[in-house]
């Protein structure tokens, strides 16, 4: 569903004082908003952010030692193969890639989670939730992507609440980064790759609408460069 969305301003606000409870560095003044006053925002639908799900969930039970024909057919019979991306069908089918980078993705597939509200909190302190891969597809037992959907029963949050998260992984982002470069002391156990994880999910689920926004951008194409 799209609507109009929040007023940046008072979101970003909300952010640096997230980020001052934190005793995090706060970005300069003049840190890019998210989106403008007027800009309309929606998620991505809860099928396209389910399947992407479903589609990290085989790539990190590919990193933890699943067989790649077991891991290709869970995909073909999901028909989810025309939705992974080059570098993760390399990977899944023939282990080619960097393996610790596609592990990363456990905290991109939380982000996921918690905009499908399996997930109930992105506590930028603390890593992915206990008894997160219990609730994504039970690849060791076979079950399929339609049987997880079923069993799930998502329920998408708004667009507004995720728009507002996505502003606070945006900071944090910059913030944490700004922290290893200058050495502080990180608030919780979590670290960049981390936060980055995160925003990479929401920055590809949320999509805006407005005079300064393109086309919403594949997987592989989201931008973590600002």
């Amino acid at each position: 569903m799209t609507v109009t969305s929040p007023d940046p301003q008072r979101v970003r606000e909300a952010s640096l004082e997230a980020l001052h409870r934190l005793r995090l560095p706060l970005p300069p003044p003049n840190f890019p908003l998210a989106w403008e006053p007027g800009d309309l925002v929606e998620l991505r639908s809860g099928e396209e952010i389910e399947a992407r799900a479903a589609i990290l969930n085989v790539v990190l039970a590919r990193a933890f030692g699943m067989p790649p024909q077991l891991a290709t057919q869970w995909l073909r019979e999901a028909r989810l193969e025309e939705r992974v991306t080059g570098p993760e069908w390399h990977f899944v089918a023939d282990g080619d890639g960097d393996e610790r980078s596609f592990a990363l993705h456990l905290e991109a597939l939380f982000a996921l989670s918690w905009l499908l509200g399996i997930a109930m909190d992105l506590d930028p302190l603390l890593p992915s939730a206990d008894g997160l891969l219990e609730r994504l597809p039970n690849l060791p037992q076979g079950e399929t992507f339609a049987a997880w959907r079923q069993r799930t029963l998502a329920a998408p949050r708004g667009a507004d609440d995720a728009a507002a998260q996505l502003d606070l992984y945006y900071c944090l982002d910059w913030s944490y980064l700004e922290a290893e470069r200058r050495r502080l002391p990180l608030p919780g156990q979590i670290d960049s790759n981390t936060i980055g994880q995160r925003r990479w999910a929401l920055e590809w689920a949320v999509v805006f609408t407005g005079p300064y926004h393109g086309d919403p951008p594949g997987w592989e194409d989201v931008d973590l460069s600002t």
